[in-house]
């Protein structure tokens, strides 16, 4: 196991980060998966054993639950809470009441609160929005996590699922009002799905943010069980067809990293893996599991080293078709007279 800067930051975390949606299971968060504290624990120890010191969660997973099994196997398995980064987040609904859910000041500081009691600890390591809120001024949400790595519950704040100019007016504020910085992006990134070398890419390396990829296998479609002439009967796709991807490019993704998958003696959700792993603006790359083989088989992605021509085969079967104004931006830096 690799570890790498959290953006411009001195925070070492491993290159491979423990997802933990799967734990628990409420409402519609049981088509993820319904993993009880045994479970979890088995696979916090085997992630952990493997060199794994990065744990993401968040509020929402299961309502909570998927924090409060997290903190329990860390307690269960004795493991010394300075030796582990853990990340949540907040923004979803946790509640019906109107000040239940956003980006308020009023509703992060209660959230973390929360976080931090179901987590077991007294401080976060990085504490994310887990989104955009058109309702809650910029300004507001980023004093109130400000407020939070004043008060030493928080080490760092990041941000999910925002769109580049979100993120760049939200570092702007920042820098103008001399409140903390985001220092990492979590977002969603695959050889199936690369939208976010378009505009979101170019802005993680201008600013020296660090990426975390959720989703890396598009939902499970790249795990190997999906192929062009079948199709797997059980699995998240099935009861959960999310994140959207263009399914016949994907088949044709998975019929190269077949055949490399062949030669590197590797399953195809380990090459998927890997292909993210060559990318240089890829911090750490997020693996939830349901069972531990199948967290085993990923953890093997981190000795895999792709040729030149097997990355060249995988850059080409899956690059993004030219779009305005990135061709002309292409065109206009002297690449092409």
């Amino acid at each position: 196991m690799r570890y790498k800067l959290l953006g411009n930051t001195g925070l070492k975390v491993s290159e491979l980060c423990l997802g933990t949606m799967t734990f628990g299971g409420q409402g519609m968060w049981t088509a993820i998966g319904t993993l009880p504290q045994k479970e979890v624990n088995d696979l916090v120890k085997c992630s952990v054993d493997a060199g794994i010191n990065f744990i993401d969660t968040a509020n929402v997973y299961s309502f909570g639950l998927s924090e409060q099994l997290t903190g329990q196997a860390i307690r269960d398995l004795g493991l010394k809470r300075d030796d582990l980064v853990i990340a949540t987040k907040v923004r979803g609904a946790m509640g019906e009441g109107p000040n239940q859910s956003g980006l308020s000041r009023k509703h992060i500081l209660q959230q973390a609160d929360e976080s931090l009691a179901r987590l077991k600890t007294d401080y976060i390591d990085l504490y994310q929005i887990h989104g955009f809120d058109a309702e809650t001024p910029m300004e507001e949400t980023l004093k109130a996590l400000d407020s939070l790595v004043q008060s030493g519950k928080v080490r760092y704040i990041g941000c999910s699922n925002l769109a580049a100019w979100q993120i760049m007016k939200a570092l702007g504020i920042s820098g103008k009002e001399h409140l903390s910085k985001f220092v990492s992006l979590q977002a969603y990134y695959t050889i199936a799905g690369r939208d976010l070398e378009r505009e979101i890419v170019p802005l993680l390396n201008d600013q020296k943010l660090g990426l975390m990829v959720w989703s890396p296998l598009a939902g499970g479609f790249l795990s190997g069980k999906y192929t062009r002439n079948s199709n797997a009967e059980e699995g998240r796709r099935v009861n959960f067809d999310f994140p959207p991807i263009n399914k016949e490019k994907a088949f044709d993704i998975i019929d190269v990293m077949q055949l490399i998958a062949q030669n590197q003696h590797a399953s195809i959700a380990q090459i998927a893996l890997a292909w993210l792993l060559h990318q240089p603006v890829v911090t750490s790359i997020i693996v939830g599991a349901k069972k531990t083989e199948q967290l085993t088989d990923n953890l093997k992605s981190v000795d895999i080293k792709l040729t030149t021509d097997e990355l060249s085969q995988l850059n080409e079967v899956s690059k993004l078709p030219p779009e305005y104004p990135g061709w002309m931006i292409e065109r206009q830096s002297g690449k092409h007279k």
